[in-house]
């Protein structure tokens, strides 16, 4: 999996700020019981894991990510709950540990995403659920597609978001089935977020968190302000909404 660079706060603000509001849509759609024991794959800060501790409680939760500093801040954030450095790809648990392993906003980060929904697949329960979730990139509804789309304008070779794995419809549908579950369903589900002022929103952008922070940051200030006066200009000054949405897929361990 890719490991973000970034401190936990910096991402809080970036990418945190819509994490926060989808969690509760994907634990919904992830059909959880009470009682279940349940992985948060690429966890981050914690933004799925804190819905999951909300619901579940705090001895039902384990947690992974191959970022230290995101492992650090989940484990301050939520005491008591297992986080560990891992990988998707090399899960640190045995054999159907798990009732259900969830994926929110990951897949796409991860270097073999066959592999990492295999290993969820194989720590979780014969008949349990593995879900996993990715902005709809491809569409043109994910958080950060008005800076995508300005960028694209002033540099159309200039690289996106668009073709990351599951980031378009049905692709999940292919790499969950790939790895093995049965049952597959998936469905879009939509994310709104309200921000006070353009500047609020663009800040986090200068951070280098992800594919558009880092994109962001390696071109120089002439061509950032380009940037900058293009997504003012589709956005406004504020406020305004974001509206987005995931595609989201959950999928069956098949019986032994």
């Amino acid at each position: 999996m890719v490991r973000f660079a970034a401190t936990a706060d910096a991402y809080d603000r970036f990418m945190g700020r819509y994490s926060v509001h989808l969690a509760p849509s994907f634990v919904d759609f992830a059909h959880l019981s009470a009682g279940q024991r349940v992985l948060d794959v690429g966890c981050g800060p914690g933004a799925l894991t804190t819905e999951l501790v909300k619901r579940l409680g705090t001895s039902l939760v384990a947690a992974v990510d191959p970022a230290e500093q995101f492992v650090a801040a989940a484990a301050e954030r939520h005491p008591g709950v297992e986080v560990q450095v891992a990988a998707a790809e090399r899960l640190p648990f045995s054999d159907s540990e798990f009732d259900a392993a969830l994926a929110q906003l990951v897949v796409h980060f991860m270097e073999h995403p066959v592999r990492g929904l295999a290993e969820m697949a194989r720590v979780t329960r014969d008949r349990g659920t593995v879900a996993a979730c990715v902005w709809d990139h491809a569409g043109k509804q994910s958080p950060l597609a008005p800076f995508w789309d300005t960028v694209q304008k002033l540099d159309p070779t200039a690289p996106d978001e668009s073709r990351l794995a599951g980031g378009h419809q049905g692709h999940l549908t292919e790499l969950l089935s790939e790895a093995g579950l049965t049952g597959v369903l998936e469905e879009a589900i939509p994310v709104r977020v309200e921000h006070d002022s353009f500047v609020e929103w663009w800040e986090p952008f200068t951070l280098g968190v992800g594919p558009a922070g880092a994109y962001l940051t390696s071109i120089n200030i002439d061509r950032q302000a380009a940037v900058r006066a293009g997504c003012l200009a589709t956005l406004g000054s504020g406020p305004f909404t974001i509206q987005a949405r995931v595609w989201a897929a959950r999928g069956y361990v098949k019986p032994s």
